[in-house]
């Protein structure tokens, strides 16, 4: 059954080919992120596939010995193919389907370039799905607030679009790790009688939803200011 060790080995190799593909030809525009998101999903459905094959050839003990090694590795490389797009998708299920994200949802900081904030169906959704993101409240004057909302972003590998510290307002621009897409991000630090509230907004470019990134953004950019 050498045939059947050699097509779990190849179905494998094809999923990681796949996989790689999905986010590689959207960082360098060779197709649309609808594209990206399809092959992500064939390569889940190949690292399956690839897995299932590799199992059955492992029981097969004629000629085992020689393709352990193979099979193993077909073994292992289908089962991160498959749980990179299974992880997507569950967060996809779980995640509200909104691409802005902002600790103060009442009044949202404003980008300079006017990006709309999808208003009180949108704020109803965020506050039951991340209750926790709220605003952070330093005990420091505005320009101390300032230098350390400009370093935690910095610090978080965004592009400084403008930062203008009399204003009190910082903007960047995010870029997601898989598919390169371009987020836009801006923080808002606001004086307070003992202290400084910062706030912070993150909205995607693309897609009605996020599969959660910004909140996730959102939140580990809190956690450097805290």
């Amino acid at each position: 059954m050498a045939w059947l060790r050699s097509l779990a080995v190849i179905v494998a190799l094809i999923g990681a080919l796949l996989l790689l593909a999905s986010g590689v030809g959207v960082r360098l525009g060779l197709w649309t992120y609808g594209t990206g998101f399809a092959l992500l999903r064939y390569a889940g459905y190949t690292g399956v596939a690839a897995g299932v094959l590799a199992l059955v050839a492992l029981f097969l003990p004629q000629g085992r010995a020689r393709w352990i090694a193979a099979l193993l590795a077909a073994l292992g490389v289908g089962a991160a193919t498959a749980y990179l797009p299974y992880s997507v998708q569950q967060h996809a299920r779980s995640a509200p389907r909104i691409n802005d994200i902002t600790t103060d949802t009442e009044r949202p900081p404003q980008f300079t370039k006017h990006l709309p904030y999808g208003g009180p169906q949108v704020a109803e959704q965020q506050r039951r799905a991340y209750p926790d993101i709220q605003p952070v409240v330093l005990a420091a004057g505005p320009a101390v607030a300032f230098a350390r909302a400009l370093a935690a972003a910095q610090a978080m590998g965004w592009e400084i679009v403008d930062a203008q510290p009399k204003e009190g307002r910082i903007e960047a621009t995010a870029t997601t790790f898989w598919f390169g897409f371009k987020d836009d991000v801006v923080v808002r630090i606001t004086p307070l009688s003992a202290g400084s509230r910062i706030d912070v907004r993150s909205k995607s470019r693309v897609g009605r939803g996020d599969t959660g990134t910004n909140a996730q953004r959102v939140r580990a950019y809190l956690k450097r200011l805290n």
